[in-house]
């Protein structure tokens, strides 16, 4: 064995210990570190010819880089919409890594077991029937990619072309409807072979990001009986607005279309009796989007695929081989979703959801919201921000106030860079309805009402310093 390997197998617990010290060290600080930062350019090493061993390695990595690591875990990060790792969250994210299970079938150890368990408990958080089979990805760029894949296999079905097996050649395109799809969808398209061509946008609502049903209607009957594709949205990525999924199912009486929902962060809603109300009908989804890494709050990378109609989950992503356990019983996830190879992400959600339950989530959620809210009013009060939007779940979306048509992109993007340097709080640039704005997205389950008059702080500091 090589001398190095050799050397850190014995001093293994000497290595751990260290990496526990230097997490609990970044941990500790995270309140106080700045919730991004812009890294410093540097020359690339090369690759030794003998290795450093773990301990020089580990330094080296910190000497480097451990000054330029951002607090995107933090209670003030508020872009994107990216959660942080709730304690038992990250317990498991260390067990999976020491354990480095691959829950590829039953048979070799417990975990597809766990990753079973994880789903129904996900499914009572999320109020989905049990009918529903889930699986976990490693993002909603991937749990869209499933969910689209078994959507083309159906609407393929319907012309009688099994897809999977013949492709997609010379068939005619499949429309794909909705109003505001975010980008992993059309990404998703694009990887299917379906195109980001085949997107037929409907309008949405006045001052709304939610979808006009009669538009929408009025599309699925200019397709004169055509199955389609629809997404909808729970949650969206600017104003957290939600489609109509109730009213959005019940059009599947009269029209021929797979449902997919996205609820990649808007999914959580579900879990609480105030927001519930928001995603009503997502169990009239044929497939649907859930993220874990966002407010779930386990870490990266993490989310779930669920799905009414598993039978073509296996038609799309069956796995065979000779060298494979072809033993009768249930699929295994290999045969039921992209990865053949999958780490074990359930242990983290497993691990966190029996830790808080559903009051514990409840109270992420609706403080989240709140927090919101309480910024949205300081924006609205302001004379150097304007809300775009109202708030309506955990992001507030806004611009500078400037005079008649708003700022500049570069106005918007020096305020932004200004902010992060600054430390303090982290937002991220959008448009919304043609003008340049800002969002702010709380989505951690560390982030208090201190945090907002905080991120305030620098807000309005930093604007100042501009004007």
């Amino acid at each position: 064995m090589d001398k190095a390997l050799t050397r850190d197998l014995h001093e293994l617990a000497a290595l751990l210990e260290r990496t526990k010290t230097e997490a609990q060290r970044f941990l500790g600080e995270l309140d106080r570190t700045p919730a991004a930062v812009k890294a410093s350019e540097k020359t690339q090493l090369e690759l030794p010819s003998e290795g450093l061993g773990a301990e020089k390695a580990f330094n080296l990595f910190l000497d480097r880089y451990g000054k330029e690591m951002g607090g995107c875990t933090g209670p003030r990060y508020f872009g994107f919409v990216q959660g942080g790792s709730t304690p038992a969250a990250l317990a498991g994210d260390w067990m999976a890594s020491a354990l480095d299970q691959n829950p590829f079938s039953p048979g070799s150890s417990a975990a597809p077991q766990v990753e079973l368990e994880t789903l129904k408990l996900l499914r009572e958080l999320l109020g989905l029937p049990d009918s529903f089979f889930g699986s976990f990805v490693s993002g909603a760029t991937m749990s869209n990619f499933v969910g689209l894949a078994s959507a083309r296999q159906w609407v393929a079905r319907q012309r009688g072309v099994d897809v999977a097996k013949e492709g997609l050649y010379g068939m005619k395109p499949i429309s794909v409807l909705s109003a505001l799809p975010h980008s992993s969808t059309l990404k998703s398209l694009s990887m299917l072979g379906m195109g980001r061509g085949c997107l037929v946008k409907v309008p949405c609502l006045p001052g709304r990001e939610s979808v006009d049903l009669a538009a929408l209607q009025a599309r699925l009957e200019a397709l004169g009986g055509e199955p389609c594709i629809v997404v909808a949205s729970a949650g969206t990525v600017n104003t957290g607005d939600y489609d109509d999924l109730e009213a959005m199912g019940r059009l599947k009486e009269r029209h021929s279309f797979w449902l997919h929902i996205d609820g990649a962060f808007g999914g959580f809603a579900a879990c609480s009796p105030r927001f519930a109300h928001l995603t009503r009908g997502m169990e009239l989804a044929d497939s649907l989007t859930v993220d874990a890494h966002k407010w779930l709050n386990v870490p990266y990378d993490s989310a779930l695929q669920f799905t009414r109609h598993p039978e073509l989950l296996h038609e799309v992503f069956r796995n065979g081989a000779a060298y494979l356990d072809v033993r009768q019983g249930a699929p295994s996830f290999a045969d039921m979703g992209p990865e053949n190879s999958r780490r074990f992400r359930a242990l983290p959600a497993w691990l966190t959801l029996m830790a808080y339950g559903r009051t514990g989530y409840q109270d992420i959620i609706e403080r989240n919201c709140q927090l919101a809210r309480e910024l949205g009013a300081r924006i609205e009060g302001s004379g150097a921000f304007r809300l775009l939007a109202p708030v309506r779940l955990n992001i507030a979306c806004f611009t500078l106030r400037r005079p008649e048509q708003g700022p500049s992109q570069e106005e918007v993007r020096a305020f932004l860079d200004r902010l992060r340097d600054d430390g303090r709080v982290f937002l991220t640039p959008t448009v919304y309805d043609g003008v340049q704005g800002i969002r702010a997205a709380i989505s951690n389950w560390r982030t208090t009402p201190q945090d907002i008059d905080i991120a305030w702080a620098a807000m309005t500091e930093r604007v100042s310093s501009a004007l």
